[in-house]
């Protein structure tokens, strides 16, 4: 059951939890033994409220601010989620990825999670690696991850714990579990798994593995259920590589998914770390942060979350829903856009399906947002999508019903507005001339339209970061709660750009290192496309 009552995490009463503990456990020793025994078969089937109910971490760091070092481990609601995330791989019996941002608890939280299915499942195995051993377990060590399954095991009430003792019952890199039989191992190094059989197993860093085709060997037949848990550290590594390769399910748990921090937070994390490289990475979840040539870096991103609240001005403008087209290997995306903020993404699998029934989900999605406008994206794949669109329509005709305009978007085609100057406002087109024009300095359309949509986050980075004079018309809003803002803004950052050395025009690589193609992000450059004459008004620098 939840607590009951309200709990602030940014201004926690620890010593409520607490006192809301003792009773239950004193309530519960009242209790006939067969009532335990039912209790631990609900918390068998529910470990995220096991931890909730009786799970205790230590932070050291509230000491500075009057709060106890031990506390209750309370998961934010996406922990809870990751939670029921990775007991779907395991009864799966399918690999996961999980890249985090820095300082979300998941290290706490995967041993957390171990030791409640150990002390609940009979002869269960998991398994931690990680690149260095002291990472895995060291004596004194608070960072290890088998240190803190430990701390977490002798935290619970014995109720719980059951005849566990450590001197007894655990060893270097060695858990045991006696009323289960059950057993938490950890390994480092090249040789992670070898040899051994786990019901699961946990690589905690994984993109920092120093030599992964060995893990990957060693590990091949050790679990059915792997999950791979990062920070990112770029595009070029194994973890980069699944993690965008579209076969592997993955979760993503952002910092600003815990409710514990806030801008003011991000902020002072930033001037702290001192490196926009390495805020990128850890911070911003930006695999392409080491990258030369990004369109549209994370910090853009970032500023651009939440601009319209940041900067105070009203949403307001042309509706266009945004949609890139995918098939059963390449997902759909979809982009729901007002005037200069985005108003809901989505993305959806084809496989199972023809491309008629994605468009007839885009017409759906057109009606929820009032929008009466869909930019397709016309090159391949989408080539059928006008064809699909006018039997729709012809059916809504029949019953009374609005037609939705559909406007092909060929990214391979021409840019729009030839003649005018891609570095110069709208309004400064009369004053100057830089003479460079948009088919002097854009190979085709798709490089034109991402460079729109690079100009609207630098302009509403300067406006939010730096404090520059804006035309609200000219910037991009994302609000942060959005289904799938996780994973939009990841992608938004993984474009780069290249100059053709023959001809200097300037082309987009949406997939470099082999990257997914980031369908969200091509739905979102698509519904901010430039249209011919005004929206040349983008292209300034």
């Amino acid at each position: 059951m939840p607590l009951p009552f309200p709990f602030d995490y940014k201004n926690p009463d620890y010593v409520a939890v607490f006192q809301w503990r003792m009773e239950r456990i004193q309530e519960l020793r009242k209790k006939p033994p067969e009532f335990l025994e039912a209790l631990k078969l609900y918390y068998r089937d529910n470990p995220g409220q096991f931890i909730i109910d009786w799970g205790t971490t230590v932070d050291p760091r509230n000491v500075d601010r009057g709060l106890p070092a031990l506390i209750p481990f309370l998961l934010f609601p996406k922990q809870e989620e990751w939670v029921d995330w990775f007991i779907a791989r395991w009864k799966g019996r399918e690999p996961g990825i999980t890249d985090k941002s820095r300082e979300t608890g998941i290290s706490h939280l995967m041993t957390a999670v171990a030791v409640t299915m150990c002390l609940f499942y009979d002869g269960l195995t998991a398994g931690f690696g990680s690149r260095k051993e002291e990472y895995v377990d060291e004596t004194g060590n608070p960072k290890a991850l088998l240190y803190k399954a430990r701390q977490f095991l002798s935290l619970l009430p014995v109720e719980f714990r059951g005849t566990w003792h450590p001197k007894k019952h655990s060893s270097y890199m060695r858990i045991q579990f006696p009323d289960t039989g059950s057993l938490i191992t950890g390994e480092a190094g090249d040789n992670i798994g070898r040899g051994d059989r786990t019901s699961f197993y946990f690589i905690d860093e994984s993109a920092y593995i120093q030599r992964p085709d060995l893990v990957d060997a060693a590990l091949a037949y050790t679990t059915n259920c792997r999950v791979d848990v990062s920070t990112p550290r770029g595009m070029n590594n194994s973890f980069a590589r699944r993690r965008h390769g579209g076969k592997v399910k993955t979760f993503t748990i952002h910092w600003r998914d815990d409710p514990r921090k806030d801008e003011e937070w991000y902020k002072k994390t930033c001037d702290y770390l001192d490196d926009p490289i390495l805020v990128a990475q850890e911070v911003d979840l930006d695999y392409s942060a080491s990258i030369q040539g990004i369109v549209i870096p994370s910090k853009w991103v970032q500023a651009a979350t939440d601009a319209h609240i940041k900067l105070g001005f009203e949403i307001a403008g042309k509706k266009v829903v945004g949609y890139d087209v995918g098939d059963k290997d390449d997902k759909n995306g979809a982009c729901a856009r007002w005037g200069m903020a985005v108003e809901h993404v989505e993305s959806w699998t084809g496989q199972g399906s023809d491309i008629f029934g994605s468009v007839e989900r885009v017409f759906v999605l057109a009606e929820m947002n009032r929008t009466y406008l869909v930019r397709y994206d016309a090159d391949g794949l989408g080539a059928g999508v006008r064809g699909d669109a006018r039997i729709i329509n012809a059916r809504r005709s029949e019953k009374g019903i609005r037609n939705v305009e559909f406007q092909p978007h060929h990214g391979s085609g021409a840019v729009v507005n030839p003649k005018a100057d891609p570095f110069l406002r709208f309004a400064e087109e009369a004053a100057a001339d830089t003479g460079r024009t948009n088919e002097d300095f854009f190979g085709n359309f798709k490089a034109q339209s991402w460079w729109a949509a690079r100009r609207r986050f630098q302009y509403t980075y300067r406006a939010v970061v730096e404090g520059a004079p804006y035309d609200k018309d000219d910037l991009i809003t994302i609000p942060s709660n959005l289904p799938e803002y996780n994973k939009l803004i990841i992608e938004l950052s993984q474009a780069t750009f290249i100059t053709n050395p023959n001809t200097g025009k300037l082309y987009i690589d949406k997939t470099p290192n082999g990257a997914r193609s980031p369908n969200l992000a091509d739905s979102l450059v698509i519904a901010f496309a430039p249209e011919p004459k005004r929206q040349a008004s983008f292209f300034y620098d």
